[in-house]
């Protein structure tokens, strides 16, 4: 039997082998906004625990809108305008600010920006990229319960609005993406993400991709959020085909909070046990380095009970055209786990620096199961991860056949990174 699965910017179609015994998850299907345009001013006028827009924003002389970068699929081309047009109505366009959420990833392209945010909008407005080793555009704001100190962007500090955009999706560490998380992380200062994902933290039982509730690292985000001032959020969920299932604006928390109630529906999907085999699709953006499609490994691992057997092997179709990744945090994920043996990984007790983390979780992965990329257009930084490079998928099922033999239990994910599979 054949099977689709996202490579890319395109679809790679494989069959399995006869012996197979495949299942395929997907998430909830749903019908899309219909009229997106209509929904985002609609959400604007009608926000969730909040005043509409154009009335918070009323005195105001700057404001600052933090958005994703090209590593996350939120779509800020669409969602700007309508927030632009109400913005302007009171506040200069001079005194207008786009922040990109960079964190520690690598600065946009003008072609990406021009992709991400539309040409208008990239010719018309100030755009700034926040660079989380910038100490000199970072203020300090203390630090939080947990000990975190809280470094954040000084632009958006002082805006005298502040409005962020986001996608709500599965997050390894976060529980779910989206509310606090574009300014907290996005635009905080490099030792604000390295102690928010700090072995301590990742370590903490609550610390769990789907779990919101007493998750150490949303309790950071939310406190930091909280603290850098953002008034207000307009946020997405997307479904199989990336476009918007929902939409919702308003008080980031509760904003937040509605709609992750909405994206647990959609994505977290029951079964019954888990497999020898998971493939894993992701697409871009996320399968344009190592770093981001290394994702769908630890997602499996790190769900209520891992989704593979021990031993098994996870495979993840992706191009990996940027190897590793090109921002610090990538360059960190690939010098830990490139240099060091899984064991000596998994002994680091203090800090990481952001980045290390998630070499940190793939040092658990691997010691788990094997991890195959299928694809990549970069093999040898594959090897250098110590996970093992395949150029077709069917060479990745020869070397598992050689491996477990042929009676092979498979679970097919084609959208891993939105599919919460769930053992019941």
């Amino acid at each position: 039997m054949g099977y689709k699965i996202p490579y890319g910017k395109k679809e790679i179609f494989f069959e399995t082998p006869m012996e197979f015994n495949v299942n395929v998850v997907i998430p909830l299907k749903k019908p899309a906004v219909k009229d997106f345009e209509t929904a985002i001013r609609d959400s604007l006028l009608h926000p969730i625990n909040s005043s509409p827009l154009s009335e918070l924003i009323k005195g105001k002389k700057s404001a600052c809108i933090v958005v994703t970068d090209i590593t996350r699929q939120c779509p800020d081309k669409e969602l700007l305008p309508p927030i632009l047009e109400i913005l302007e109505k009171e506040i200069d366009r001079k005194n207008i600010t786009i922040l990109i959420a960079a964190g520690m990833h690598r600065e946009m392209t003008y072609d990406e920006k021009v992709e991400k945010y539309g040409k208008k909008i990239v010719e018309k407005y100030n755009i700034l990229y926040h660079d989380g080793k910038d100490e000199k555009n970072l203020i300090s704001l203390g630090t939080t319960k947990n000990g975190t100190p809280i470094l954040i962007s000084k632009i958006s500090y002082e805006s005298e609005f502040l409005l962020s955009l986001g996608v709500v999706e599965p997050h390894q560490f976060a529980g779910y993406s989206g509310g606090y998380k574009t300014l907290a992380i996005g635009a905080a200062g490099d030792n604000t993400i390295s102690y928010t994902h700090s072995p301590k933290m990742l370590e903490n039982p609550n610390t769990r991709i789907g779990n919101f509730d007493g998750n150490p690292i949303q309790e950071d985000i939310i406190e930091i959020g909280t603290k850098a001032g953002l008034d207000f959020i307009v946020n997405v969920v997307l479904g199989l085909e990336k476009n918007v299932m929902e939409i919702a604006a308003g008080s980031p928390l509760e904003t937040h909070k509605s709609l992750i109630k909405k994206a647990k529906e959609i994505y977290e999907v029951s079964i019954e046990k888990p497999y020898d085999v998971v493939v894993c699709g992701l697409g871009f953006p996320k399968d344009a380095n190592l770093y981001q499609a290394s994702r769908a490994a630890s997602y499996l691992l790190y769900l209520p009970k891992p989704v593979v057997k021990k031993g098994g092997y996870i495979i993840i179709l992706a191009k990996c055209q940027e190897g590793a990744g090109k921002g610090l945090g990538e360059k960190r994920f690939l010098s830990l786990l490139g240099n060091s043996t899984l064991e000596e990984i998994l002994e680091i007790k203090d800090k990481f620096k952001a980045g290390e983390q998630r070499a940190f979780l793939m040092a658990k992965v691997l010691k788990y199961c094997k991890v195959i990329i299928v694809g990549s257009e970069t093999p040898q930084i594959v090897k250098e991860a110590k996970m093992i490079n395949a150029k077709k998928i069917e060479d990745a099922f020869q070397i598992i056949k050689n491996d477990l033999g042929n009676e092979i239990e498979m679970l097919i994910l084609p959208n891993s990174l939105i599919t919460l599979p769930i053992i019941d």
